[in-house]
């Protein structure tokens, strides 16, 4: 008896420190999210306009999205601590690569299409694995995970700043690039999928009874949810990210805010981007993904209406509306995952989540190219929020029609 307690509690203690590990490890590759940081140095240095610096930023989350689809087949077929060291060595080349380049576009190329592939790879495998140790709170684990993801401008964009001010932009890159070489993969070290016997464990440390409903991906995308899904959660990522590359320089050149002090509450925002995660998480397990979507679409409408009335000196207004904004993209992150599950079961999760998280690599595209077009072509931040309302109303209309509540 002493011996099952004593391996019960080693379980548990095991399955939480995959939890700890993935979360540090999400931090690590959310440095995507610290891009606004990069902006505004990138633009001077290469004489660029907004819409051109976006594009690093632009095909990082692109192919990062890309790369998750092609790498969900493989995360219940190979070792999870390989998979994330291949991830990232790409992430690390793509830093220190950027480091060198000569124009926007080697930069497109490098902290685009080969840091994002990293990202890509790496993002998977801390999900599924806790998703696979903890069946009867996946929705609420999950997020907790994806808070390191959404806490990295927390801590990375301080970093990124300091750097930056003390060795320049590219040194910056190749520091960054180098320690993610060295800390992602021993970080993974730990990590394993549970055996059989580890995984029945697992399914009965919660009283709560798991119902599955496992659907191949196939069959997944000839679902109408699945159309409700996919887009809303287009929706919701398109105008999270265009909004997290666009913070820095709307807090600078619209609220005239410095540099150092968008930074600071950059910080903030990524701290709301991070508990975004859990409670959305905890709330799509606890009512359902539509209501969650509604909430979150209802939010989003109001932090954009509070930017329609901010102006020069609005810090209050400009804090309010974009910690709602970064909490919101944090909130999407754990939707779409527990959506999947609840939708369409555990066994085909990798392939299918793969699929669903499409749609955030083509809201990156759509996002970035259309608010940078939207201010070069108007010349103000206005029309974007503008843009932003018409979207949320269309993922209000997508989410509570196509979708259907299990």
């Amino acid at each position: 008896m002493k011996k099952t307690i004593k391996q019960s509690d080693m379980k548990c203690r095991q399955r939480w420190l995959y939890v700890f590990l993935g979360i540090i490890i999400m931090m690590c590759i959310g440095t995507v999210y610290s891009w606004s940081v990069f902006r505004i140095s990138i633009e001077k240095i290469f004489d660029i306009g907004a819409a051109q610096s976006g594009f690093p930023y632009m095909i990082s989350l692109a192919f990062y999205a890309l790369l998750m689809l092609l790498t969900g087949k493989y995360l219940d077929k190979y070792n999870p601590k390989l998979i994330v060291l291949i991830g990232s060595l790409l992430v690390g080349l793509g830093w220190i690569l950027s480091g060198f380049a000569k124009n926007i576009y080697v930069l497109t190329v490098t902290y685009g299409i080969i840091s994002g592939s990293g990202v890509g790879i790496v993002y998977g495998v801390p999900m599924t694995v806790v998703a696979k140790w903890f069946p009867e709170k996946k929705g609420f684990i999950v997020g907790l995970v994806l808070i390191g993801f959404g806490l990295s401008p927390f801590i990375t964009a301080p970093i990124a700043g300091y750097l930056i001010k003390n060795y320049g932009v590219m040194k910056s890159f190749q520091i960054l690039g180098a320690a993610f070489i060295v800390i992602i993969p021993l970080l993974s070290y730990p990590f394993s999928y549970p055996s059989e016997d580890n995984y029945k464990y697992s399914k009965t440390t919660s009283n709560t009874t798991i119902k599955t409903h496992d659907i191949n991906t196939s069959d997944m995308i000839k679902s109408e949810s699945f159309k409700g899904l996919y887009l809303s959660f287009m929706i919701g990522t398109m105008i999270g990210l265009m909004l997290i590359g666009m913070t820095s320089s709307v807090g600078i050149e619209l609220i005239n805010l410095s540099p150092n002090k968008v930074v600071l509450l950059m910080s903030l925002f990524a701290v709301f981007n991070g508990i975004g995660r859990p409670i959305f998480g905890w709330l799509t397990d606890k009512f359902s993904h539509k209501k969650a979507m509604l909430i979150s679409f209802g939010l989003i409408i109001m932090a954009a209406f509070l930017m329609l009335i901010a102006n020069n000196g609005s810090v209050g207004l400009y804090s309010i509306a974009f910690s709602i904004f970064w909490f919101n993209l944090g909130g999407w992150l754990a939707i779409a995952p527990t959506s999947t599950l609840a939708l369409y079961g555990t066994k085909h999760y990798s392939q299918n989540y793969g699929v669903v998280f499409t749609a955030y690599g083509i809201g990156a595209i759509i996002g970035v190219v259309a608010s940078g077009l939207i201010k070069d072509v108007f010349g103000n931040y206005y029309s974007v929020f503008y843009f932003i309302i018409g979207l949320c109303v269309l993922g209000i209309l997508s989410s509570q029609k196509l979708i259907k509540t299990r």
